[in-house]
């Protein structure tokens, strides 16, 4: 995974219903195309294969079981995302909590996959356990201001910066994310200044009314 990097979580917003996620696909390909920014995207788990077969930007699922292909129902397999297209996971959003156990063995199969690993945590002492168990990447995001209008990084600066000296104490090997709130191009350029290599955000590309300008505007931020 190229950094600095924007990652762009659809979620299950109504704006990303059938061809509107397929749209703003398409918009964050042209962007990245534009600008040579990064921008990885994790659009909705049943428009996942579609996308990832139409666009070249790279394409991460918002979720995944821990389960291997067998006979069940209404599960999603590792496998099955990474033959769908993803080139990585989020594991463990704060709208999707996973015990400590399975967030460690799912970081394992990805690694056995093949697949980038990015771990949500919602604090200091989380983001410490998650670097322990070697994913490629810790995304810190303080619940709270998910979905807000106002930055973690304006709101709570240091709790970035100690995130980033925390994870650097368990390993080298481990970068950090952050995210809630995140709206423009100075909330990136400060997460950067931080110590992150990027941003995992949502509200803010997809609900604008310009999701295309917002965007592209944005990118301005992994400038270093």
């Amino acid at each position: 995974m190229r950094t600095p990097a924007i990652i762009l979580n659809f979620k299950t917003y109504a704006q990303v219903d059938g061809d509107g996620a397929l749209a703003l696909a398409r918009i964050c390909e042209e962007v990245q195309r534009e600008t040579g920014a990064s921008i990885i995207i994790c659009p909705p788990m049943v428009e996942l294969s579609r996308i990832a077969h139409e666009v070249n930007t790279p394409v991460f699922a918002q979720n995944v079981d821990l389960w291997e292909s067998s006979a069940r129902t209404g599960h999603t397999t590792l496998s099955s995302v990474k033959a769908a297209g993803a080139s990585g996971i989020l594991i463990n959003h704060s709208e999707n909590r996973r015990r400590m156990a399975d967030i460690e063995a799912l970081i394992t199969a990805c690694r056995k996959e093949g697949l980038t690993s990015i771990v949500c945590t919602n604090n200091i002492s989380a983001s410490r356990a998650a670097a322990a168990m070697g994913p490629d990447l810790v995304a810190m995001e303080p619940p709270e201001l998910i979905g807000g209008d106002i930055s973690v990084t304006t709101v709570n600066p240091g709790i970035v910066r100690d995130t980033v000296k925390a994870v650097e104490a368990i390993t080298s090997d481990v970068r950090v994310l952050t995210g809630a709130g995140v709206k423009n191009a100075e909330d990136i350029r400060v997460a950067l200044e931080l110590g992150t290599v990027g941003v995992l955000l949502a509200s803010g590309v997809v609900k604008a009314e310009d999701p295309r300008g917002v965007l592209r505007k944005m990118t301005e931020g992994l400038v270093r």
